[in-house]
């Protein structure tokens, strides 16, 4: 049976997407790879292996071993973490990438899976409503990383046929994971802290907006593009993807309807800067007309369901 590879499993993303190609492809065809063994434990309903992605030797062992025709390649450093270390961010996810492309024409593999991210836009990309082709001159090296990324996903699906899929994400929000240090990371901290009744202090200010999404849309519209017909995925850098856009005080405003004694502060730090060179909002029309994306989730209805499962789920975890 042909297996698919999901490495980075563990992290926020990853924790939802693999569980759900679980259950559409069975556990027995899904290998669930981190670099922490303990992270792996909650994967009890797949095949699991502890792998560092920069270790060659491992990684094309395990491919060969277990016949794994894709992969999903989520291993990153991401936006905020990054600039504290950003040789290191560099080397992880550029190196990686390119790796996982190598494999690909080697094994002769089936599909790639590669996130990208709004971080690829930056101070002079048009804000509103940003377009899918536009300039790009992102100021992180967690952007940096992604534009190069993009270019060389488009380059290995040109000269040698790899096909190699990609999303621009933009902030993901989920209540199954940790924040894991990301500029848009306050948007899932601030439904723990009102769930636990206690002071929310934000890192960005009252009216920066930013484009999220509720991470059941984020797993859908991954899966709808892996699934789309290889003819219909027409662009091979990265297709920008869109659902909501909102400020920190208007997800405060939300959630005050459900918890009305709920109290934000705003302290901003290194991230404002990071969050002012993004845009406010997406237009991500190609996904739509090339693979029929649609989301499900406003921001309403995400804080509503965000409310209503944390709670049990803080508790069983």
């Amino acid at each position: 049976m042909e297996r698919i590879l999901i490495i980075g499993a563990a992290g926020q993303l990853g924790s939802e997407l693999t569980f759900t190609l679980s259950q559409q492809y069975g556990g027995d065809n899904i290998i669930a790879s981190d670099l922490n063994p303990k992270a792996l434990e909650k994967f009890e309903y797949c095949k699991t292996a502890v792998l560092d992605i920069m270790d060659q030797d491992a990684v094309r062992k395990l491919i060969k071993d277990q016949n794994v025709k894709q992969i999903y390649h989520l291993a990153a450093v991401l936006s905020a973490t990054g600039e504290k270390n950003p040789r290191f961010a560099w080397q992880l996810n550029m190196d990686s990438l390119l790796f996982v492309l190598e494999l690909a024409m080697e094994f002769k593999m089936d599909k790639i899976y590669w996130p990208s991210s709004i971080a690829v836009f930056g101070p002079n990309t048009p804000k509103i409503n940003t377009p899918q082709f536009c300039v790009k001159e992102p100021n992180t090296v967690y952007g940096i990383s992604k534009q190069a990324g993009e270019r060389w996903c488009e380059y290995y699906f040109q000269k040698f046929g790899v096909d190699v899929r990609s999303l621009r994400y933009p902030g993901l929000i989920g209540y199954k994971s940790l924040p894991g240090g990301g500029t848009t990371d306050y948007a899932v901290d601030i439904y723990h802290k009102a769930i636990a009744g206690e002071h929310f202090d934000c890192f960005l200010s009252a009216d920066t907006a930013l484009p999220m999404m509720y991470m059941p849309d984020a797993i859908k519209a991954t899966l709808d593009l892996m699934h789309a017909p290889k003819e219909n995925v027409k662009i091979r850098s990265s297709y920008n993807l869109a659902a909501i856009s909102f400020t920190p005080e208007e997800i405060y405003q939300c959630i005050k309807t459900h918890h009305p004694d709920f109290t934000i502060s705003y302290s901003p730090d290194f991230r404002q800067a990071i969050a002012d060179s993004w845009p406010d909002s997406i237009d991500d029309t190609r996904a739509r007309e090339d693979w029929g994306w649609k989301h499900d989730y406003d921001l309403k209805k995400m804080t509503a369901d965000i409310l209503r499962n944390l709670p049990a789920y803080l508790v069983n975890f």
